[in-house]
Formats: C-alpha cells, sequence, structure tokens
C-alpha cells in the first residue's frame, strides 16, 4: 500500500497530517493521545492541554474557582489571538453562576473584547452593558462599550457612555479621545442628515412638478401591476410618485427641461428582427420621422435585405387592453401620440413597434388584428 507523503508517495500529504518517520513523537503531543502529563503545564503554549486538565477537576472546584480557572483559560486564548475560543471559556466561566459580581463583570468584559474583535459588537456591547450593571465603575467595559457604540455609529450613545466614564476618570485618555471623535462623527452625520432630508424634498417637488406637467398634457400613465391586476389612471392624483420609475434598461426618466419641455425615453421595437433601439431624451414636440432620418441613416447589420429605409417604414402602438393596434403618421410629434385617448405609458417610457411596409412579415403579424390609422 502506498504511504501518503514522503518520497513514495503517491500523493500530497494532508495538511497537519503526521508525518512516517515522527508520527509517534507527534501523537505523544497531542493531550487526548499522551501517555505521560508534564509536571507543568504552560496555559499559554499549551491551551488545549490546560483547559482537559481543568475539565478533569470541575468537580472538586466550587463555582468562584472555576470561573477564575475559565477567565484564565479565556485571556490565554485572548492573548493567542484565538477569539472564538476565548468566547467560549468566558462563557464557560459565566455558566458556573459565580456569586462575586467583580468576577463575572470580568468575564463580561473580557468576552466584549473578544466579541469585538471577532466584529460581533452588538454581542460585545450587550457584555459592556452587563458587566456595568455589575460594576457600575468598571472603567474597561465603559471604554468598550463606548468603543462598540462607535463601530455600530451610535455616536451620542458612544458620547454618554465616554461621559460615564470620566465621571469616574476625568483624565482617562481612551475616553478622552473617543469622545472627542464621536462629537466631530456625530456633527458631520447630522450635517449629512440635513443635507439629505433637503435633497429628499427638493426630488419630491420635482415630481410634483413633473406629474403635473404630465397631467397638464392628457397623457395616461399605467402603473405596473401593484397584484395581478393593471392599474391605469386618467388622472395623476392617486399616482404614487415612488411609484413612478422608469422601466428602462439605462434607468433614463422622463425629464423637463429649461424650457419647460417633457423629453421622454423611448423605445423602438423590430418584432421581425427581435432588435430594439432606444432613444435616451426624445423631445415632446420632435417628430418620428426626425428621428427615423437620424437613426436610419446608414442601415443597421441586421437589416441584410436593407429595407428599413425611413420612408419605407410604418409605426404601431398596441392597445393591450383591446387587442388592437394605431398606426402613428411619421409625421407627428411625440405628445400627439402620447396624447391619443388610447395611449398609455407604461413604466415611463413610451414604446413604438416598427415594421416594414407591406413586408410578408408585417402581413402575417397583422393578419387578423384590428388596426387603426390615427
Amino acid at each position: 500500500m502506498a504511504q501518503d507523503g514522503g518520497d513514495g508517495g503517491v500523493g500530497p500529504r494532508y495538511r497537519g497530517g503526521l508525518h512516517p518517520d515522527t508520527w509517534e513523537q507527534e501523537l505523544e503531543a497531542i493531550p487526548m493521545f499522551m501517555k505521560q502529563c508534564p509536571a507543568e503545564i504552560d496555559a499559554a503554549r499549551q491551551p488545549d492541554l490546560a483547559c482537559l486538565q481543568s475539565l478533569l477537576f470541575d468537580e472538586e472546584q466550587g463555582p468562584a474557582e472555576l470561573a477564575r480557572m475559565y477567565r484564565n483559560e479565556g485571556n490565554e486564548y485572548f492573548r493567542e489571538k484565538e477569539y472564538q475560543k476565548a468566547v467560549v471559556a468566558y462563557t464557560e466561566g459565566l455558566k458556573k453562576k459565580c456569586e462575586d459580581p467583580e468576577m463575572n463583570a470580568v468575564l463580561h468584559t473580557n468576552r466584549g473584547a473578544a466579541q469585538f474583535y471577532l466584529g460581533n459588537y452588538r454581542s460585545a456591547l450587550n457584555d459592556a452593558i452587563q458587566a456595568t450593571k455589575l460594576k457600575p465603575t468598571h472603567l474597561k467595559a465603559i471604554i468598550r462599550g463606548a468603543l462598540c457604540h462607535m463601530e455600530l455609529k451610535n455616536f451620542s450613545e458612544a458620547i454618554a457612555w465616554c461621559e460615564k466614564g470620566l465621571q469616574i476618570d476625568s483624565k482617562e485618555k481612551k475616553l478622552l479621545e473617543v469622545r472627542a471623535k464621536a462629537d466631530k462623527l456625530k456633527r458631520t452625520q447630522e450635517r449629512d442628515a440635513r443635507k439629505a432630508k433637503v435633497m429628499e424634498k427638493k426630488e419630491q417637488r420635482e415630481k410634483e412638478i413633473l406629474l403635473a406637467a404630465i397631467k397638464e398634457r392628457n397623457i395616461k400613465l399605467a402603473l405596473e401591476p401593484s397584484n395581478e391586476e393593471e392599474e391605469i389612471s386618467d388622472g395623476l392624483a392617486e399616482i404614487s410618485l415612488d411609484g413612478f420609475q422608469s422601466g428602462n434598461t439605462t434607468g433614463a426618466k422622463v425629464h423637463l427641461d429649461a424650457d419647460g419641455n417633457l423629453n421622454w425615453p423611448v423605445l423602438f421595437l423590430y418584432p421581425e428582427h427581435e432588435q430594439t433601439d432606444f432613444t435616451v431624451a426624445f423631445h415632446e414636440n420632435s417628430r418620428f420621422i426626425d428621428h427615423l432620418m437620424v437613426m436610419f441613416a446608414e442601415l443597421p447589420p441586421w437589416d441584410v435585405e436593407r429595407k428599413y429605409l425611413p420612408s419605407n417604414l410604418q409605426l404601431y402602438f398596441e392597445d393591450e387592453e383591446r387587442e388592437e393596434m394605431y398606426e402613428l403618421n411619421p409625421e407627428h410629434t411625440l405628445l400627439q401620440v402620447l396624447q391619443h385617448k388610447r395611449y398609455f405609458v407604461k413604466a415611463g417610457t413610451p414604446t413604438v413597434l416598427v415594421f416594414v411596409k407591406g413586408s410578408p412579415y408585417s402581413n402575417k403579424y397583422f393578419s387578423g388584428k384590428k388596426v387603426h390609422r390615427l
């Protein structure tokens, strides 16, 4: 049988695996497999062994001694930066229900420190709170609580914890430092909140002006279905401003220009070739023919038959509710089309279908459909 690792092995050794030449000595170093326990155990270098040894004598020691033992064990893990193991050790110490509030305060404080380094700031804060309940003057717990609030961006609470600690020691350097930083960040946070509120009000006002302009033009908006039914509004009073969003992939939205004219994102669909064109800002007073002249100044690569010439195209919109089609006059402006009584703008983006006049695909597409001409 081939051995794993070594010069004659067929595969790599497992990480942390025992070496075939020294496995007996390595096995002897593992606490569970030791044939003889060392006379003296260095807890800092052998925390696992110290823990195992301590567990053997749990029944012979009282809660206070056991709590102290787990505190020491946790401290060793903490020094080794084994914070998760330290949390476990401190938790075991608290489970012993030692009647010494000083010891329990230390266990909570130390566990909070370990949780802090693990990034568990709320758990660390809870430990700091428990520690200060047991010992209100415990500065380490107060400092830890202030630091947790800083990480959680609770700057007012951080300042309060610092003030509480400075009443105990007015020269505590760490508390003075944290309080100064928290005060600065709090002012920044409040300033940013004020700016955000002003911006929110401005955006809300702009939306209201925009919707008023749309309503004034008798343009109808169709909202996305809230449940399974589509909601269509002739007026705009009941339309949620937050719900009026652009449905196109570019994020372009209808907007008012400096002259008070609406500019819409418009989607052109070419069903025969499953292609699309997108105009980010179609001025409401622009004619469709003007856009077609620009869009088809050069024939698209997918038009291999070279049929898509501006003069050879027909434009439609679909009335989905009635399952009817309306042919647009290319000389009409976007506003004229949007004001049609059966046109509903969906998701903030008007949509137009483009076909080639008299093409076999067009004839088949419209076969059996009711078509109106504007």
